[in-house]
Parts: C-alpha cells; structure tokens; sequence
C-alpha cells in the first residue's frame, strides 16, 4: 500500500459532494475498493447524538459492507468523514477514536480532503494518486 493512496476521479468527486450536502453536519461512509484502491464511496447515516462536530458511521450500513465483502463484493478500504469547520487532518477526537487497524481515513474539509492511515502508531499522512474511474 505504500505511502500513497489511489482513488478513481468519481469517488473524490462524490466525497466532496457528500460533505457539501451535509454542511454544516458531519458526513460519514466507507472507501470501497479492491487492493488498496479506492473505486468508490458509500455514504453512511451520521447516527451520532452530535453530528455538527462528531461522527458514527451507521452500524448497518458497516454490517452490509462486511457481508457484501465476505461474499465477494468490494473490500473495505477505509472510512471517510468531514469538518465542516476544521482542517482536512485527524481531530484528538478522531485520534482517540481510532483503532490502529491499517484502514485509510479519508477526512474532507471545504474541497481539500486529507488521506491518513490508521497505524498502530497513530495516524500517518498519505499522497493522492489520482486514477481515473
């Protein structure tokens, strides 16, 4: 996977659609993908009591990702969320948060979106490799 990530020109577009429909809310969803590449976003429910600064991907929506995965369909890349009033980086929150499990974290601010790994150590910035799709 490398120090870069790679993403289809359609699902950037979408994550920047999504967190301008959701202004002044946080949006939230997965990066679906195969390999490390990023083919698509999936929008998920904000189920979070305070979505104008937090977020919780709706569980089912990460249930149906997982079962579609086990049968074949696209793996689960990583996560995405926004700050409609923050930097396209990691919160303390988001931080606090995660789990160190590899997965990319993809956090859109305005039309900047910022890629980070969840490490075991913390989070570690990613280059956007730009596919098209």
């Amino acid at each position: 996977m490398g120090m870069h990530v790679e993403v289809t020109s359609g699902a950037l577009a979408t994550l920047r659609e999504e967190a301008t429909l959701a202004d002044p809310l946080e949006c939230c969803g997965l990066l679906l993908g195969r390999g490390g590449r990023i083919d698509s976003v999936v929008p998920a429910a904000n189920v979070h009591p305070d979505p104008a600064r937090h977020f919780e991907i709706d569980p089912a929506a990460l249930i149906a990702a997982h079962k579609a995965e086990r049968a074949g369909g696209p793996q689960i890349v990583g996560y995405y969320h926004s700050h409609p009033a923050g930097p396209a980086e990691p919160s303390a929150t988001d931080r606090a948060q995660a789990s160190g499990d590899g997965r990319v974290w993809a956090i859109v601010a305005g039309p900047a979106v910022g890629w980070w790994r969840d490490a075991p150590g913390g989070f570690t910035a990613l280059g956007l490799r730009l596919v098209e799709g």
